[in-house]
């Protein structure tokens, strides 16, 4: 064996892994607020539009997929569970497709949200035609198919580990994925897609609508008093939207940058999944990249949803409903 595997340095790193693993894979489905966040937005008593509600059901739905077969299907499955039906190959490799194509529909339908609050916001023209539940419906049409359609060829991706009475058990990476040069250019394909041309568009669409917002400011106050200035409900209201996009953006840059750069250490690397891999530094930062784009489905709902005051009250109204027993241990 060689010596630096069992070095200090690859086993801190794993015993640190298996750590934040333990707490993200356990936290992540009790984030219930994505279930919640449909049931709230379908009943539409929050005061959005239409189309704005459109988004976030949407986004709320890929994000609670993604959580159901990233984690609970495939992370805990196979790292704590075993369920065996789970592990047949066909199974585990359709898994794979749903759940890369949950999270890809998730960070388009961010970006399709995020340019439709552009149009909203800086194009009053384009506004009335574009911002409206019809057109809604049919982008996230769209990137629902696109990314399952851009997703299927993972599927070939994938061998079974073991042939047992006939059945193909474990899905196991081809060794070909490592070498051949159509797969290195569709996995930087992949990676471009998602998700680096999503945060290099969400960046643009939120620096149009930020300097929208600010000129819009600047023009109002020249035509208000320095003491109507401090009471401008319309300014507040402005600052807390570009509070929000700048929120927005942090959180989904952030918590997709190890997974980035996992893809960038594995096509300058071209690893096979070796024991020296799976204990070392890349790996470690493969497994972050998996467990932040896991939360990121979490945070993405929370941020949009609990921002807004109507769906806090009824969230609040929800709760109070499941644990008062629809009032009756009240009364």
């Amino acid at each position: 064996m060689d010596s630096s595997i069992s070095s200090p340095l690859y086993k801190k790193p794993f015993k640190l892994l298996e750590t934040c693993r333990l707490i993200c894979y356990s936290d992540i489905p009790l984030v219930s607020i994505n279930f919640m966040a449909i049931v709230i937005l379908c009943r539409e008593k929050c005061g959005l539009s239409k189309c704005i509600t459109r988004y976030l059901v949407a986004m709320s739905t890929a994000d609670l997929m993604g959580v159901l077969i990233g984690v609970i299907f495939e992370r805990i499955n196979n790292i704590y569970v075993f369920a065996r039906v789970l592990l047949i190959t066909p199974i585990c490799a359709a898994s794979l497709v749903f759940r890369l194509a949950a999270m890809d529909c998730s960070v388009w339908l961010t970006v399709a949200f995020t340019f439709d609050r552009c149009i909203a916001i800086c194009s009053q023209k384009l506004r009335k035609g574009y911002c409206t539940e019809r057109t809604a419906t049919i982008v996230v049409a769209i990137v629902g198919i696109g990314s399952c359609l851009r997703c299927v060829p993972f599927y070939f991706s994938l061998e079974s580990f073991a042939i047992i009475e006939n059945v193909p058990w474990r899905c196991v990476t081809r060794a070909d994925y490592y070498t051949s040069p159509v797969w290195k250019v569709y996995q930087l394909f992949y990676a471009i897609i998602t998700p680096l041309l999503p945060i290099g568009l969400i960046l643009l669409f939120n620096a149009l609508t930020v300097s929208h917002i600010l000129a819009a400011n600047r023009v109002r106050r020249g035509l208000r008093s320095s003491s109507d200035n401090k009471k401008d409900s319309e300014v507040k209201n402005r600052r807390k939207s570009m509070i929000l996009l700048f929120a927005l953006s942090a959180n989904f840059i952030l918590l997709w940058i190890p997974f980035i750069v996992s893809a960038m250490i594995w096509q300058a690397q071209n690893y096979f999944y070796t024991d020296r891999y799976l204990n070392s530094p890349s790996f470690i930062v493969q497994e972050f990249g998996f467990m932040m784009q896991f939360l990121c489905t979490c945070t993405n709902t929370c941020i949009y949803t609990l921002s807004q005051r109507k769906f806090r009250e009824e969230m609040k109204k929800g709760v109070k409903y499941l644990v008062t027993l629809n009032g009756r241990l009240c009364r």
